[in-house]
């Protein structure tokens, strides 16, 4: 069996243009990851989806219960394939995540899904800091806008500010074709 797995974070409704909290690329990145999906599942990868919930009914998005916060249908799990709910950025936490990679083996995460800025940055650090060989699917992410401190950064200028630090020291970031291509 492969020691690695596949890790779709957040590839949730609400992101999604119709969703209540719209990312910018959205589409392309869950067409991406449906890629990813497909062809972990063909070389036979462990393949563990996560998704978040926010428990408070005021939340503005990913709110229990709703179809917002419903896993996307391009990334469907299968039977067999895990589905972890969290309530923080970081996927290990409170989740039993790294309890079911290191019982199947895994030594190694290729990660992808949503936001770049948050759950998909604080997921990959955690899985460095943890232990793991860490991957990121770069167009396999998606970002939105943001503004701090009265500056306005498109969601390309904070994807890549995300994926920038993450290159340099937690994480190999690559795009959807050179890991097909591997």
């Amino acid at each position: 069996m492969s020691k690695t797995a596949l890790l779709l974070v957040d590839i949730q409704n609400d992101y999604f243009p119709a969703g209540d909290w719209a990312l910018h690329g959205m589409e392309q990145a869950a067409e991406n990851a449906a890629s990813l999906l497909a062809s972990a599942r063909e070389a036979g990868q462990m393949v563990v989806h996560i998704r978040h919930e926010n428990p408070s009914p005021e939340a503005p998005f990913f709110r229990a219960g709703s179809h917002g916060a419903d896993i996307h249908s391009a990334v469907t799990p299968t039977t067999g394939e895990p589905v972890l709910t969290k309530a923080r950025p970081n996927s290990f936490v409170d989740t039993g995540l790294l309890d079911l990679l290191q019982e199947a083996g895994i030594e190694a995460l290729t990660l992808c899904g949503a936001m770049s800025q948050m759950c998909v940055d604080a997921t990959a650090r955690a899985a460095r800091d943890l232990g793991f060989d860490v991957t990121v699917v770069e167009d396999a992410c998606a970002a939105r806008a943001m503004v701090f401190g009265g500056v306005e950064l498109s969601a390309q200028q904070v994807h890549a500010a995300f994926m920038a630090p993450l290159a340099m020291s937690y994480a190999r970031v690559v795009s959807t074709a050179e890991v097909l291509k591997a």
